[in-house]
């Protein structure tokens, strides 16, 4: 008998290109893109009602007894954040928020319903500098389309808003 004759193979041992899974990085590549609409849907859904154009009025007075007017400060670039002291994403970056308080204009504003003393000895404990605006009914935040926090606004020199991002940036 000729040895290099060949064995039958039963289709159960056949390779089957059609059942063998692809590269990786393909399933990989897929999924990645999933994620990234799935994140660029979700941050048009949370942005689709912020504020746009010129700011909307923001004035008020600070918890240390300060006057607060946005709109006194043109001329200079402003960051405008809204926060709260119980959104554990905001507590993540208030560091980030308050080293950028140290060089440059920073108006915060905090989404709450404790008492002005309250707030400031959250601020102290947390060793956070920044000025803050108590929003207890949330008339401000309304007014720049705020639904959820995190959420920062970059005003430019003129008071139009160039930069916005609800959630976590840096």
């Amino acid at each position: 008998m000729n040895q290099s004759a060949k064995t039958p193979v039963s289709k159960g041992d056949q390779p089957d290109s059609a059942n063998r899974p692809g590269p990786r990085y393909r399933r990989w590549l897929r999924d990645a893109v999933l994620l990234v609409l799935v994140l660029l849907g979700l941050h048009f859904y949370q942005t689709r009602d912020v504020a746009s154009g010129i700011a909307p009025a923001l004035a008020g007075v600070d918890l240390q007894g300060n006057p607060v007017d946005l709109a006194a400060l043109r001329g200079q670039p402003v960051l405008v954040h809204f926060w709260a002291t119980w959104c554990p994403v905001c507590r993540f970056e208030q560091g980030s928020i308050n080293a950028i308080a140290e060089d440059r204009r920073v108006i915060t504003v905090a989404l709450e319903e404790t008492s002005a003393a309250e707030l400031q000895a959250y601020l102290d404990e947390a060793e956070l500098d920044f000025p803050v605006l108590r929003d207890a009914d949330g008339t401000l935040a309304r007014r720049f389309g705020v639904r959820g926090v995190p959420a920062s606004f970059v005003v430019d020199a003129t008071g139009h808003i160039r930069f916005t991002e609800v959630g976590y940036t840096t």
